[in-house]
């Protein structure tokens, strides 16, 4: 079975009209989890991407890249909603389908310089991914690459993300599935 074969399809989730890819079929399952995190360690031990510190996008990005930084025996960096990290903070805010958001990253999460994975679970339109990166980059990091269990490639993130500079890489993807 393959990853992509692991996650599950919710019709009509959380309105009419959407395909929700739930991966936490995927993350249940020992075997898929485990296929997951090679997928990502084989490319992140490599000297294809140069990382020093993986960052997650709150909440399914602590997971996987949580995972993926103890792997690759790298520190990790949680990238989360506004008002939920204790310490001095940055914030950047981003927008929605209705409205906008904020994320928020300790001001001492880097230092200048540092290199960082970027890692969220999902790619659909690109919007909080690209919030994270202005928020890494703000604090004088460089976004080494953005990466993603699932490309939604018809919602049109991945090539926000390459418009902007930067390289991503998914494990596998949906298309008008």
């Amino acid at each position: 079975m393959s990853i992509k074969s692991r996650i599950r399809t919710i019709p009509d989730y959380p309105k009419p009209g959407i395909q929700f890819r739930d991966i936490t079929t995927l993350l249940k399952d020992a075997e898929g989890f485990r296929l997951m995190l090679e997928g990502f360690t084989r490319r992140y031990r490599s000297d294809a991407v140069q990382v020093d510190v993986v960052a997650g996008i709150e909440a399914r990005g602590f997971i996987v890249g949580g995972a993926i930084a103890g792997a690759l025996g790298k520190g990790f960096v949680p990238i989360r909603k506004a008002g939920k990290l204790p310490g001095e903070t940055i914030t950047q805010e981003y927008a929605l389908e209705y409205g906008t958001d904020r994320i928020q990253v300790h001001k001492d999460a880097f230092a200048a310089g540092t290199r960082i994975l970027l890692v969220d679970d999902l790619l659909a339109t690109g919007g909080t991914a690209l919030a994270a990166a202005a928020l890494i980059e703000k604090l004088g990091g460089i976004v080494a690459e953005i990466a993603f269990i699932v490309n939604l490639p018809e919602v049109g993130g991945e090539k926000r993300l390459h418009a902007q500079g930067y390289k991503t890489f998914f494990l596998t993807e949906f298309e008008g599935e």
